[in-house]
């Protein structure tokens, strides 16, 4: 069965139909060895939590203020990293590796590099919209938040 990542955030404004969110900073990040490389973290207070807004359908007739439990498959989770990841960084490789082994000579080969990476960005930007328009790179409602993520440890210990 197909695990799914949960996360806690916060209702900021809904219109009936639609919910938005903002990721919450877990309390004990604060006091964490790695609080300045966390992407929670920096800069103006807020302000990278307010960059990650989202919004899931209001299936669950929020209001502003509740703190509710997001969850994302595994599945779908793996399916973005791959497209994010994996596709550019094997067409750089593959495509130098036939440059390379097709010529001989290493100008060719750093030329088929970063055509191969540009059009693996290409591909994936086309593949993340496809997936994005089904709904599988979408958070979903799972339950109200009553306690979770107060308190809960930095999750890069």
């Amino acid at each position: 069965m197909d695990g799914v990542v949960e996360s806690v955030a916060r209702v900021i404004s809904t219109d009936g139909v639609v919910a938005w969110l903002e990721p919450e900073k877990a309390n004990a990040c604060g006091g964490c060895l790695s609080a300045g490389s966390c992407s929670a973290q920096g800069g103006e207070p807020g302000r990278r939590l307010s960059s990650r807004r989202f919004t899931i359908a209001d299936t669950f007739h929020a209001t502003v203020g509740d703190r509710i439990v997001v969850g994302l498959s595994e599945h779908a989770l793996l399916k973005a990293s791959a497209t994010a990841y994996a596709i550019p960084l094997l067409l750089m490789v593959g495509i130098a590796l036939v440059g390379q082994l097709a010529t001989d000579n290493d100008v060719i080969a750093a030329i088929g590099a970063v055509a191969g990476l540009i059009a693996g960005l290409l591909i994936a930007k086309h593949r993340a919209s496809r997936l994005d328009a089904r709904g599988e790179l979408s958070p979903y409602f799972l339950r109200f938040a009553r306690g979770e993520g107060q308190g809960d440890n930095c999750p890069t210990d």
